[in-house]
């Protein structure tokens, strides 16, 4: 399934954005023949490919494939290091949800940041990996990928999930939209998440259908029935059905546990306070 986002009001990474839904509104502004590329074209239901080449934060040689080898759904973001403004406040607000999230990157799902600057060093990868690890504070070893590539490698990839970004010559800086793919574990894309603003609710339901059934408890999946996709937004909403059939849950757990609490007390009352009197006693 492809679907293309256009995103005419989206602007130079030096300029600031318009809100956390911006990204999916149409407004009715010219749009300079340089952006008319920078857009979303969802390839819901495409793969990536497993053998695209980067260079991780440690300097390894490291293949795409090699972050979905097991059974593990990708959070993907493509961004650059150096990029003072718009990447700084997608990145913090993804940093911002992982960390309300309760799930930690590494359990159950990975993290990968891809730069779509092929000047990019990855000692400049690792600063942004140690500083984004720091703030988060669960250790060193959290499982989020900072890489960076050849332009060759980095087009590819972006082509392949539909992400559209430019390079601007006079402001040496790149336009970009800001979009969070998710990859199911055999790298078919899942899912998009649009904004500057995310929440851990969005992150969490977005991984469970990538996951394909493998990420949530049963109690997660009860919650996520109760709420939808919201195309025009690019975030899960609650359905007013979905919310009576929660609520009609709850009732029905509170009503029975009320029961077994009664029950519970009858059964144990003729012990507690009805002790028989000995036949004979003068009591």
């Amino acid at each position: 399934m492809t679907r293309s986002r256009a995103i005419p009001a989206l602007l130079f990474s030096g300029l600031v954005a318009w809100g956390a839904g911006w990204s999916r509104v149409a407004v009715a502004v010219d749009v300079p023949t340089q952006l008319e590329e920078v857009t979303v074209v969802e390839h819901l239901g495409d793969r990536v490919d497993p053998t695209l080449r980067f260079t991780d934060h440690t300097g390894a040689d490291v293949a795409l494939g090699d972050y979905l080898s097991d059974g593990r759904p990708v959070l993907l973001t493509l961004n650059y290091y150096s990029c003072a403004t718009l990447c700084g406040v997608q990145l913090n607000a993804l940093h911002g949800a992982l960390k309300e999230l309760d799930w930690t990157a590494g359990e159950g799902f990975r993290v990968v940041t891809v730069s779509i600057n092929p000047r990019e060093t990855p000692e400049l990868a690792q600063q942004k990996r140690d500083a984004y690890l720091a703030s988060l504070g669960r250790g060193d070893d959290v499982d989020w990928n900072f890489l960076v590539a050849d332009e060759d490698q980095v087009r590819a990839l972006a082509n392949q999930v539909g992400f559209g970004y430019r390079f601007d010559e006079k402001s040496q800086q790149y336009a970009h939209p800001a979009v969070l793919t998710f990859l199911a574990p055999d790298g078919t894309v899942a899912r998009y998440v649009y904004g500057l603003e995310y929440q851990a609710q969005d992150l969490r339901f977005a991984l469970m259908e990538a996951s394909e059934g493998r990420l949530g408890s049963p109690v997660d999946k009860l919650i996520l029935s109760c709420f939808h996709y919201d195309e025009t937004v690019g975030r899960y909403s609650a359905t007013a059905f979905g919310v009576m059939r929660l609520g009609g849950v709850a009732s029905i757990l509170f009503v029975g546990g009320l029961g077994f609490a009664m029950w519970r007390r009858e059964r144990l009352r003729p012990d507690a306070l009805h002790t028989e009197t000995p036949e004979g006693s003068d009591a």
